[in-house]
């Protein structure tokens, strides 16, 4: 059984994300279903970190994204590329960074009480687009850089151990 820390949300942010890459490569490490291991990453992180609503994945079906595993309130299923912090995000291969959501033209409110929101593209090695990684906060500017670098790192361990690993077809 995976257990998680109940003092983890007190501890620096360096610290959280520090612990959380730990566990992450802890948990992906055996196993090599993509669907498993982006489940259980979103529930790592979404009850891991302190203010958040929403946590999950869209993955590029080569024309769009289209809702994966989540933790949180049900969600969009399709965000068309360069549309919304998440198409912006698959468009640019750049994070997102929004620490106000009202603010970004053309945000996409699948949930209306998310405030800020911090997404994360995922490329593989050979520079293929594999989808983002979206986590929302009811709380305006809950995300900063040390999220970013945070999150930054959580994705390249799941790109590392569960895309690169995954069950083929």
């Amino acid at each position: 059984m995976f257990q998680l820390s109940d003092d983890l949300c007190a501890a620096p942010k360096s610290d959280q994300y520090a612990t959380l890459v730990d566990m992450a490569r802890g948990l992906l490490a055996d196993e090599r279903d993509l669907i498993a291991n982006a489940a259980n990453f979103s529930a790592l992180v979404y009850h891991s970190l302190a203010d958040l609503n929403w946590a999950g994945f869209y993955f590029y079906d080569g024309t769009e994204l289209v809702v994966g595993p989540f933790q949180g309130k049900p969600a969009c299923v399709r965000i068309a590329i360069g549309r919304g912090v998440c198409g912006t995000a698959a468009q640019t291969r750049a994070t997102q960074l929004v620490r106000d959501v009202h603010a970004f033209p053309g945000h996409i409110a699948c949930d209306a009480a998310s405030r800020s929101e911090i997404v994360v593209p995922l490329v593989a090695p050979d520079g293929t687009l594999i989808g983002v990684w979206d986590v929302d906060s009811p709380r305006e500017a809950r995300f900063d850089e040390a999220d970013q670098a945070g999150m930054e790192a959580l994705c390249a361990v799941f790109v590392e151990l569960a895309w690169a690993r995954r069950i083929e077809g």
